[in-house]
Order: structure tokens, then sequence, then C-alpha cells
């Protein structure tokens, strides 16, 4: 426990100005130090939290949720598809559960766009326009035309901005979708389709951008019935952080006919890559609030050199090894700690208002960071986690603290007869 004069010499000492300049240097610097690493690390993860947050809203803006689909056998084969009946009955029973917002039916086929010269593989996805779980976030995407153009019978299809740039197509044009299909002896019998491109949308992200096309759920089933689709539920939940939860209840809920999935499960290499890039970041980052640590060490050694003579006079009249020490942990941890303080101050002024600086840097020095041209985002989000900025201040606060140790043993251990002997 630290004595209260061995705290008050200690803060003597920081405020206390040095004869040797290059010790007040190394004071300054250690504090300096790790107020820019903290900011530093504040500020990078909070941009990090910013893209994790807009690639998972680009993710789901056309993704599902949480998808209910029929199981496939252990060899990897489809099951015997459930009938349309038990659909309905599962889509009541999905329906009921909590957390779930809306459910809506929807159908799959892997298909190419074809519009001579130019050939595209894309995914043709049925959809009932009438469901919010299907439309809620393409009628938001939609750029060129309306949803309400999808029609039972009507053969119009809703393209992604990179496919209709790629085949030059615009609302009224015509497409040919090409079903790859085969025979009962299995040869080769793909089924052409001709329809009319009723608009166009954008989400930012060219995986829905460059193979999205959808089309009315009975005019994909109607093509359905030569070719492998995949048939399923398109989930809609109230929290999309708890996506993972209601996807359990309805596993514990529906037949083993059926398989749920959730969106943390369908897009795990998005997020592990970003996860992993936080950590390394971070670490590198943590290095610069380590470099700082080593310069308490550095300083507090010169400190307890410089003041030998005064810690042999403390010993002297009495004063125990311990409160030595307490004196010089008292002043590492009062340089260190203020170096955090003013790091969480600084780095959160700058990641509250990195839409603001980001720009003025811009314009001031005449570039883009993030080019429209090369990026889908083209602005630098930023959010900030309150649980990251206790991890950063508690792992800086530590450092800190272990760097204050090693010298304040070494103050402890002056001898006073040796320390006097030429005073």
């Amino acid at each position: 426990m630290f004595h209260p004069l061995s705290v008050y010499v200690g803060l003597r000492y920081v405020r206390a100005r040095s004869s040797k300049f290059f010790v007040s240097f190394i004071t300054w610097a250690s504090l300096v130090g790790v107020c820019v690493g903290v900011a530093a690390l504040i500020v990078i993860l909070s941009v990090m939290n910013g893209f994790e947050g807009e690639l998972r809203e680009r993710l789901l803006s056309l993704s599902a949720q949480v998808r209910v689909t029929a199981a496939s056998t252990p060899g990897g084969q489809a099951a015997a598809a459930p009938t349309p009946q038990e659909w309905q009955q599962a889509a009541r029973q999905v329906a009921s559960v909590a957390g779930v917002a809306d459910v809506a039916p929807y159908v799959e086929l892997q298909a190419l766009a074809v519009r001579q010269p130019e050939m595209l593989p894309v995914l043709l996805r049925g959809i009932d326009p009438r469901a919010a779980a299907s439309v809620t976030e393409l009628a938001h995407a939609i750029t060129q035309g309306h949803l309400s153009d999808l029609t039972p019978g009507s053969d119009r299809v809703i393209v992604g901005e990179v496919i209709a740039e790629r085949l030059g197509l615009s609302p009224g044009d015509a497409l040919t979708v090409l079903v790859p299909t085969v025979t009962a002896d299995g040869a080769p019998a793909p089924k052409l389709r001709e329809v009319t491109v009723a608009g166009v949308f954008e989400v930012g992200l060219q995986d829905h951008d460059a193979t999205l096309v959808f089309a009315h759920l009975e005019d994909v089933r109607a093509l359905s019935t030569a070719a492998a689709a995949s048939e399923g539920l398109r989930v809609r939940v109230h929290d999309v952080l708890g996506a993972p939860q209601v996807a359990a209840r309805l596993r514990a809920l529906l037949p083993r006919r059926f398989e749920v999935s959730d969106w943390t499960q369908d897009n795990a290499n998005y997020f592990r890559a970003i996860r992993i890039e936080k950590t390394m970041m971070s670490l590198i980052l943590l290095l610069i609030v380590a470099v700082a640590a080593f310069n308490i060490v550095a300083m507090l050694v010169m400190v307890v050199t410089d003041k030998r003579t005064d810690i042999a006079i403390l010993r002297t009249f009495g004063a125990a090894p311990g409160r030595v020490m307490n004196i010089f942990i008292t002043q590492g941890l009062v340089i260190g700690w203020l170096g955090v303080a003013l790091g969480v101050v600084l780095g959160l002024a700058l990641a509250l208002h990195v839409d603001t600086i980001v720009p003025f840097l811009e314009h001031t020095f005449g570039f883009q960071i993030l080019d429209s041209d090369v990026y889908y985002i083209t602005t630098i989000p930023s959010e900030v986690h309150p649980g990251n900025i206790i991890v950063i201040a508690v792992a800086a606060l530590a450092l800190t603290a272990l760097a204050t140790v090693y010298p304040a043993i070494r103050a402890a251990r002056t001898a006073p007869a040796e320390a006097l002997r030429y005073e």
C-alpha cells in the first residue's frame, strides 16, 4: 500500500525541474509516446469498426439474415425436397418464433445472362415483391425502375449495376437467360428464356452488383422445373446481431428436413479476416505504447541515479525499502497514466470527428484517400465501441505500471553508506 509520504515525494519529483535536460526530455517523450500510442489505437480500431459495420450493412442489404433450406444427406446429396405444404407449415412455425420480424419464400438458380457478344454467370433469385423479408432492402437499392414491375408471368428482371454496365443494359432492354439443365440420360439440354430488364439496383458490393438478378418467384419456379434450384425461406429478424440466437431457436423447432443458417455463418470469412486484421493492427500499434514504456524505464533509472543522495538520506532517516519503491512507482505512474488519459481524450476527439477531419485534410492537401473510381466506400466511417476504449486504456495502464517496477527496485536496493561516501 502506498504511504502518503511516498506519494508526496513522488509527486514532488514529477513537478520538480530536473537539472539534467536529457532526463526532462525523456520524461516528456514518454508522456507524448503513451498519448500518441493510445490515441492511434482508438482511432484505428474505431475506423476498422466503422468499415466492419459498413461491410455488414452492405452484405445484409440483399443477403438473408437467417435462411431455412432443405437439409442435405450426410453424403452431400440433397434429400427429398419438402412439399409446398411443408414449406408453408415451416413458414408459419418460423413466423411464430421470438425475434422474427418477417419470413418469405425464395428460389435461386445458377444461370448465364447472355447479350451478344457478352455472357455473364449470374444467380437468378425469385422473390415475392409483396413480402417485406424479400424486398425491404432491395427497394432502397433500386436506382432505375420499380420493384412493382416484377409481376407473375411478366418475365421481367432487375439486374445489378455491374451486370447492367458490362452487358450495356437499361430498363426496357431484352436479355436472354440460359439455364443449364440435363436430360434423363445425362445429356446437356440448356433452357433459354428471354426476359425484359425492368430495373437496376446498386448496393456497392461486388458480390451482389455483379452476380444477382431478381425476378418474380413464380417466373423462377417455372424455370426451376427443368433445373436444379435452391428453394428456401428468407427470415428477417428484429436484431441483426441477435440472428445466431434466432437461428438456434429455429433449429430446435423445425424438423430435421430443414437446415438453418444465419448471416454470420454465410459471411464468416469476411468477418474472420477483419478480426485478424484488427488484432494484428492492435498489436502493432501497442508497440508504440511499449516503446514509450521503455522510455519511462530509462527516465526513472536516470532519476534514481540522480537522486541517490536523496534516497540515502531517506533510508538513513528510517524509510523502508518499500516506501522508497513507492516514490518512483508514483512518479512513473503519474507520467504514464497522464499520457493514457490524454491519449483517450485525443483518440475519442479524433474518432468522433473523422467525418469532418478527413474531408478537411483531403481538401487542404488536394488528395483523396478513397477514390470513387476504385472503392465502393468513398468516406472513412468511424464507430467507437466503449469496450475497445476500456481494453486499450487498461492495457496501456498495465504496460506503464510494469515499466516502473525495475527502476523502483533498483532505488530500494541503494545502499545509504555507498551513496553518501563521497558527499
